[in-house]
């Protein structure tokens, strides 16, 4: 049932000063009115907080606050309210289970957002924001998730979504009336120049986010090398604590280790890989076949060399398998030959000592850009699902405009341009058809 009664405790489990139990749906306050000693919960106005004891069999169960909220002026846009408990867990687990014998049921992850969504409340991109500013590791990510939740990424969507429906809407006319403009008219003079603008703005919007999906969400990072180049010791010394073991035995990590850290602005979703060598060894294979898999996944590789020793067949080879990706090539052991000289786009560090630690957190600035990144720009989206269908709009458009310049019949490149409406839609959640019939008759003049 869409509206029916749900509730589910919103603050961590655990003893703290207070707890939260949110309730929402139909018939909510006359609910939780017949286990509530205090005011009438019927008659108490929104936006209110009302004293009394949530009670049990005539037994007082707890000490209690509600907040009143009622539809649609609410965050799920029905009638809802928060139930302030003391924060014990057993008397908030009785609380909780007054309510689920007294007509509500737990509430499914995400489903107040999700009525939120549903009811109108938030669009698509801001139920999404709210998990992103949860999540948020740094003041960047934060500050952006907290852009985002304030409908920015809903006004750039839209803004483009219009751009387009000008767009189909001339073209409808030619189709109806073919009079007005003859098809070359159309496609070079009408058609030709909003979409070279339309992709332009794609575009830009596109590498914009390269940098926001980075500064919110981080960027997966492989710490890749030969056996004791140094890999765990770097991580260890990242990280600030011991979290991988380092001996001087080659082979020492047999498995991927992981861990987050903040470094210049960019939150770096660390891998520490196993040491890559032919081995006979099974668990050592497993460990190497796991971070070649690693490789593959990063977005990010940090490649590890040691400059105390020419270059060996497996440094070799890595060089080879991270060619194509982002990496940073680090030369560790600068405490054992630091008159050693790197080459362009290569930095000397010791991660036994510290030495060469800042060069790195400089090199990551210069790679990710994230220097460049302005919060306050509303260019950007803030979410890897977003910058898909945004390039899947932008594929759209593309053909849209080879189509005209190879002269296709206008009713054909429509559908490309209405592909791209649809993608852009799926950004914030409406792919209603009706909506672009509204949207599109709305700009025909009056009595048309």
């Amino acid at each position: 049932m869409f509206n029916d009664p749900i509730c589910a405790i919103a603050t961590p489990y655990g003893v703290g000063a207070i707890s939260i139990i949110r309730c929402s749906g139909e018939n909510c306050h006359q609910l939780v009115n017949q286990i509530f000693k205090g005011k009438d919960l019927t008659k108490a106005k929104p936006n209110t907080i009302n004293y009394g004891y949530i009670v049990d069999e005539g037994q007082a169960i707890d000490e209690v606050l509600i907040s009143i909220f009622k539809a649609p002026h609410c965050f799920t846009g029905e009638e809802s309210l928060e139930i302030n408990c003391h924060g014990g867990i057993y008397n908030t687990n009785r609380v909780l289970e007054c309510l689920l014998s007294h007509g509500f049921r737990m509430a499914e992850p995400g489903e107040f957002s999700r009525r939120a969504f549903l009811n109108g409340r938030i669009d698509l991109t801001q139920s999404e924001a709210i998990m992103d500013v949860i999540n948020s590791s740094s003041d960047i990510a934060l500050r952006a998730s907290v852009h985002s939740l304030r409908k920015s990424t809903n006004k750039l969507v839209v803004n483009m979504r219009s751009h387009l429906v000008d767009l189909i809407s001339k073209i409808e006319v030619n189709i109806d009336y073919p009079e007005y403009d003859d098809a070359i008219v159309m496609t070079d003079e009408i058609a030709i120049p909003m979409l070279e603008e339309l992709i332009k703005e794609c575009n830009d919007v596109l590498d914009n986010s390269k940098i926001s999906v980075v500064a919110i969400h981080g960027i997966k990072t492989a710490i890749v090398g030969k056996p004791n180049v140094g890999k765990s010791s770097l991580l260890n010394r990242l990280l600030e604590e011991d979290k991988a073991i380092v001996t001087d035995i080659a082979g020492t990590t047999r498995d991927t280790i992981e861990g987050d850290l903040n470094l210049g602005g960019v939150t770096l979703k660390l891998i520490d890989t196993a040491g890559i060598r032919n081995s006979d060894d099974v668990v050592e294979k497993i460990g190497i076949e796991r971070s070649k898999k690693a490789i593959n996944d990063a977005e990010l590789i940090l490649l590890m060399l040691d400059p105390t020793n020419e270059l060996s067949d497996v440094d070799k080879e890595l060089l080879e398998l991270t060619k194509s990706k982002t990496r940073i090539i680090i030369y560790n052991k600068a405490d054992l030959k630091n008159d050693f000289k790197p080459e362009e786009n290569s930095i000397l560090i010791s991660a036994k000592t510290g030495e060469g630690i800042e060069l790195l957190e400089k090199k990551l600035i210069e790679i990710t850009r994230i220097n460049e990144f302005n919060v306050n720009d509303s260019n950007y989206l803030t979410n890897a699902r977003h910058v898909a269908k945004m390039r899947e709009a932008l594929n759209s458009l593309n053909q849209a405009l080879a189509g005209c310049k190879n002269h296709i019949d206008i009713d054909m490149i429509e559908l490309d341009v209405k592909a791209a409406w649809y993608s852009l839609g799926e950004i914030i959640g409406d792919t209603n058809s009706d909506t672009l019939i509204t949207e599109l008759f709305s700009r025909f003049c009056l009595g048309k």
